[in-house]
Protein backbone atom coordinates (compact mmCIF):
# COMPACT_ATOMS: atom_id res chain seq x y z
CA UNK A 1 0.00 0.00 0.00
CA UNK A 2 0.94 3.42 -0.84
CA UNK A 3 1.85 6.04 2.07
CA UNK A 4 1.73 9.85 1.58
CA UNK A 5 3.12 10.26 5.28
CA UNK A 6 5.95 12.30 3.77
CA UNK A 7 3.62 14.65 1.73
CA UNK A 8 1.43 14.99 5.07
CA UNK A 9 4.79 16.00 7.04
CA UNK A 10 5.49 18.92 4.18
CA UNK A 11 2.11 19.84 4.77
CA UNK A 12 2.79 20.56 8.78
CA UNK A 13 5.96 22.24 8.00
CA UNK A 14 3.97 24.69 6.08
CA UNK A 15 1.64 25.10 8.47
CA UNK A 16 4.38 25.58 10.94
CA UNK A 17 5.56 28.46 8.83
CA UNK A 18 8.50 26.18 7.52
CA UNK A 19 7.55 26.28 3.48
CA UNK A 20 10.19 23.79 2.13
CA UNK A 21 9.10 25.07 -1.45
CA UNK A 22 7.82 28.57 -1.54
CA UNK A 23 7.86 28.48 -5.21
CA UNK A 24 5.45 25.74 -5.41
CA UNK A 25 3.53 25.35 -2.19
CA UNK A 26 1.53 21.81 -1.04
CA UNK A 27 -1.26 20.58 -3.68
CA UNK A 28 -4.80 20.22 -3.05
CA UNK A 29 -7.17 18.52 -5.91
CA UNK A 30 -10.73 18.19 -6.42
CA UNK A 31 -11.73 14.51 -7.00
CA UNK A 32 -13.32 13.61 -10.62
CA UNK A 33 -15.68 11.09 -10.25
CA UNK A 34 -17.75 8.98 -12.55
CA UNK A 35 -21.39 8.46 -12.75
CA UNK A 36 -22.47 11.67 -14.28
CA UNK A 37 -22.66 13.85 -11.44
CA UNK A 38 -20.84 17.72 -11.71
CA UNK A 39 -17.63 16.76 -9.81
CA UNK A 40 -16.49 19.86 -11.49
CA UNK A 41 -18.88 22.42 -9.60
CA UNK A 42 -17.99 25.43 -7.76
CA UNK A 43 -14.97 26.24 -10.21
CA UNK A 44 -13.74 29.68 -8.12
CA UNK A 45 -14.28 27.84 -4.59
CA UNK A 46 -10.73 25.95 -3.99
CA UNK A 47 -8.87 29.04 -5.18
CA UNK A 48 -10.66 31.06 -3.06
CA UNK A 49 -10.35 29.25 -0.12
CA UNK A 50 -6.56 28.88 -0.91
CA UNK A 51 -5.55 32.62 -1.10
CA UNK A 52 -7.99 32.89 2.40
CA UNK A 53 -5.50 29.88 4.22
CA UNK A 54 -2.52 31.91 2.77
CA UNK A 55 -2.74 35.12 3.30
CA UNK A 56 -4.79 34.75 6.81
CA UNK A 57 -2.37 31.37 7.77
CA UNK A 58 0.67 31.54 5.76
CA UNK A 59 -0.33 27.85 4.83
CA UNK A 60 1.93 28.61 1.60
CA UNK A 61 -0.72 26.31 -0.76
CA UNK A 62 -0.23 26.39 -4.24
CA UNK A 63 -2.76 28.95 -5.32
CA UNK A 64 -4.41 26.44 -7.71
CA UNK A 65 -5.81 22.71 -7.42
CA UNK A 66 -5.25 19.78 -9.09
CA UNK A 67 -7.44 17.59 -10.54
CA UNK A 68 -7.21 13.98 -10.26
CA UNK A 69 -9.58 11.05 -10.81
CA UNK A 70 -10.70 8.20 -8.17
CA UNK A 71 -9.06 5.33 -9.65
CA UNK A 72 -5.58 7.01 -10.03
CA UNK A 73 -2.20 6.65 -8.37
CA UNK A 74 -1.94 10.19 -8.26
CA UNK A 75 -3.86 10.17 -6.03
CA UNK A 76 -1.24 9.61 -3.28
CA UNK A 77 0.30 12.66 -3.86
CA UNK A 78 -2.17 14.53 -2.16
CA UNK A 79 -2.78 15.02 1.76
CA UNK A 80 -6.49 16.71 1.07
CA UNK A 81 -9.15 16.31 -1.70
CA UNK A 82 -11.90 18.20 -1.93
CA UNK A 83 -15.34 16.58 -3.73
CA UNK A 84 -18.59 18.02 -4.01
CA UNK A 85 -21.21 18.03 -6.95
CA UNK A 86 -24.97 18.38 -7.24
CA UNK A 87 -25.68 14.21 -8.59
CA UNK A 88 -24.92 10.65 -9.16
CA UNK A 89 -21.37 9.20 -8.13
CA UNK A 90 -20.29 6.04 -9.01
CA UNK A 91 -17.01 4.11 -8.31
CA UNK A 92 -15.81 1.26 -9.62
CA UNK A 93 -14.19 -1.76 -7.87
CA UNK A 94 -11.29 -0.16 -8.42
CA UNK A 95 -11.60 3.03 -7.77
CA UNK A 96 -13.26 2.37 -4.39
CA UNK A 97 -10.11 0.20 -3.24
CA UNK A 98 -7.76 2.76 -4.66
CA UNK A 99 -9.76 5.67 -2.59
CA UNK A 100 -9.50 3.37 0.71
CA UNK A 101 -5.60 2.71 0.58
CA UNK A 102 -5.04 6.25 -0.02
CA UNK A 103 -7.41 7.02 3.39
CA UNK A 104 -6.12 4.45 5.39
CA UNK A 105 -2.76 5.26 4.25
CA UNK A 106 -3.32 8.83 5.70
CA UNK A 107 -5.19 11.04 3.03
CA UNK A 108 -8.58 13.23 3.83
CA UNK A 109 -11.38 13.39 1.64
CA UNK A 110 -13.63 16.30 2.33
CA UNK A 111 -17.05 15.59 0.60
CA UNK A 112 -18.83 18.95 -0.04
CA UNK A 113 -22.77 17.91 -0.35
CA UNK A 114 -23.55 20.46 -3.40
CA UNK A 115 -27.39 19.72 -2.80
CA UNK A 116 -28.41 16.56 -4.12
CA UNK A 117 -25.41 14.38 -3.43
CA UNK A 118 -26.56 12.36 -0.35
CA UNK A 119 -28.69 9.84 -1.75
CA UNK A 120 -25.53 8.74 -3.85
CA UNK A 121 -22.19 9.21 -2.31
CA UNK A 122 -23.29 7.59 1.08
CA UNK A 123 -23.67 4.11 -0.88
CA UNK A 124 -20.50 4.99 -3.02
CA UNK A 125 -18.55 5.27 -0.14
CA UNK A 126 -20.02 2.15 1.40
CA UNK A 127 -18.32 0.66 -1.43
CA UNK A 128 -15.17 1.98 0.21
CA UNK A 129 -15.71 1.32 3.54
CA UNK A 130 -17.88 -0.99 3.86
CA UNK A 131 -17.54 -1.70 8.00
CA UNK A 132 -17.83 2.29 8.70
CA UNK A 133 -20.86 4.21 8.97
CA UNK A 134 -21.26 8.36 9.14
CA UNK A 135 -21.51 9.29 12.39
CA UNK A 136 -22.31 13.22 13.32
CA UNK A 137 -19.25 15.20 15.13
CA UNK A 138 -20.34 16.85 18.65
CA UNK A 139 -19.77 20.34 18.39
CA UNK A 140 -16.60 20.61 20.71
CA UNK A 141 -14.90 17.89 18.27
CA UNK A 142 -11.36 19.52 17.29
CA UNK A 143 -12.11 20.57 13.58
CA UNK A 144 -14.75 23.12 15.22
CA UNK A 145 -11.22 24.82 17.23
CA UNK A 146 -8.66 24.53 15.21
CA UNK A 147 -7.65 28.60 13.73
CA UNK A 148 -11.12 29.32 14.31
CA UNK A 149 -13.98 28.92 17.00
CA UNK A 150 -17.25 27.18 15.72
CA UNK A 151 -19.10 26.38 18.97
CA UNK A 152 -22.30 25.09 17.15
CA UNK A 153 -20.19 23.29 14.44
CA UNK A 154 -20.78 24.14 10.11
CA UNK A 155 -22.35 27.32 9.17
CA UNK A 156 -25.09 27.74 7.42
CA UNK A 157 -24.78 29.26 3.90
CA UNK A 158 -27.68 28.24 1.82
CA UNK A 159 -31.15 27.46 3.08
CA UNK A 160 -32.05 24.52 0.29
CA UNK A 161 -34.38 22.45 2.24
CA UNK A 162 -33.94 24.00 5.11
CA UNK A 163 -32.42 21.72 7.25
CA UNK A 164 -29.49 22.44 9.60
CA UNK A 165 -26.29 21.84 8.56
CA UNK A 166 -24.19 18.84 10.02
CA UNK A 167 -20.84 17.51 9.68
CA UNK A 168 -20.31 13.90 9.68
CA UNK A 169 -17.24 11.60 9.50
CA UNK A 170 -16.05 8.51 8.65
CA UNK A 171 -13.13 7.16 11.25
CA UNK A 172 -11.10 4.32 10.90
CA UNK A 173 -8.75 3.23 14.01
CA UNK A 174 -9.64 6.50 15.54
CA UNK A 175 -8.73 8.94 12.88
CA UNK A 176 -10.74 10.82 10.77
CA UNK A 177 -10.31 10.07 7.28
CA UNK A 178 -13.57 11.68 5.46
CA UNK A 179 -15.24 14.87 6.77
CA UNK A 180 -18.52 15.02 5.27
CA UNK A 181 -20.15 18.74 5.02
CA UNK A 182 -24.29 18.38 4.89
CA UNK A 183 -26.72 20.69 3.98
CA UNK A 184 -24.50 23.90 4.59
CA UNK A 185 -22.87 24.66 1.04
CA UNK A 186 -19.53 25.24 2.50
CA UNK A 187 -17.95 25.44 -1.85
CA UNK A 188 -20.75 27.61 -2.80
CA UNK A 189 -19.54 30.23 0.00
CA UNK A 190 -16.11 29.60 -0.60
CA UNK A 191 -17.01 30.73 -4.56
CA UNK A 192 -16.46 34.57 -5.86
CA UNK A 193 -19.28 36.85 -4.67
CA UNK A 194 -20.64 37.99 -7.60
CA UNK A 195 -22.19 34.59 -7.82
CA UNK A 196 -24.28 33.65 -5.50
CA UNK A 197 -23.94 37.55 -3.79
CA UNK A 198 -23.69 36.24 -0.21
CA UNK A 199 -23.28 38.92 1.95
CA UNK A 200 -19.56 39.34 2.89
CA UNK A 201 -19.64 37.74 5.98
CA UNK A 202 -21.11 34.39 5.34
CA UNK A 203 -18.44 34.10 2.86
CA UNK A 204 -16.07 34.73 5.43
CA UNK A 205 -17.80 31.83 7.57
CA UNK A 206 -17.72 29.74 5.00
CA UNK A 207 -13.55 30.26 4.45
CA UNK A 208 -13.11 30.05 7.88
CA UNK A 209 -14.71 27.11 8.45
CA UNK A 210 -12.78 25.74 5.39
CA UNK A 211 -9.79 26.56 6.28
CA UNK A 212 -10.33 24.70 9.88
CA UNK A 213 -11.17 21.55 7.85
CA UNK A 214 -7.56 21.79 5.76
CA UNK A 215 -5.67 23.01 9.24
CA UNK A 216 -7.23 19.43 10.81
CA UNK A 217 -6.85 17.58 7.74
CA UNK A 218 -2.88 18.21 8.48
CA UNK A 219 -2.61 18.52 11.80
CA UNK A 220 -4.28 15.53 12.63
CA UNK A 221 -0.80 13.11 11.84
Amino acid sequence: MRKIHTVLFVAFLILMGTNPSKSQGIKIAKLKYNGGGDWYANKTALPNLISFCNSRLNMGLALEEDIVEVGSSDLFLYPYLYMTGHGNVVFSTQEAENLRNYLIGGGFLHIDDNYGLDQFVRLEMKKVFPELEFIELPYAHPIYKQRFSFPEGLPKIHEHDGKPSQGFALIHEGKVVCFYSYECDLGNGWEDQSIYNDPEELRLEALKMGANILSFAFMQY
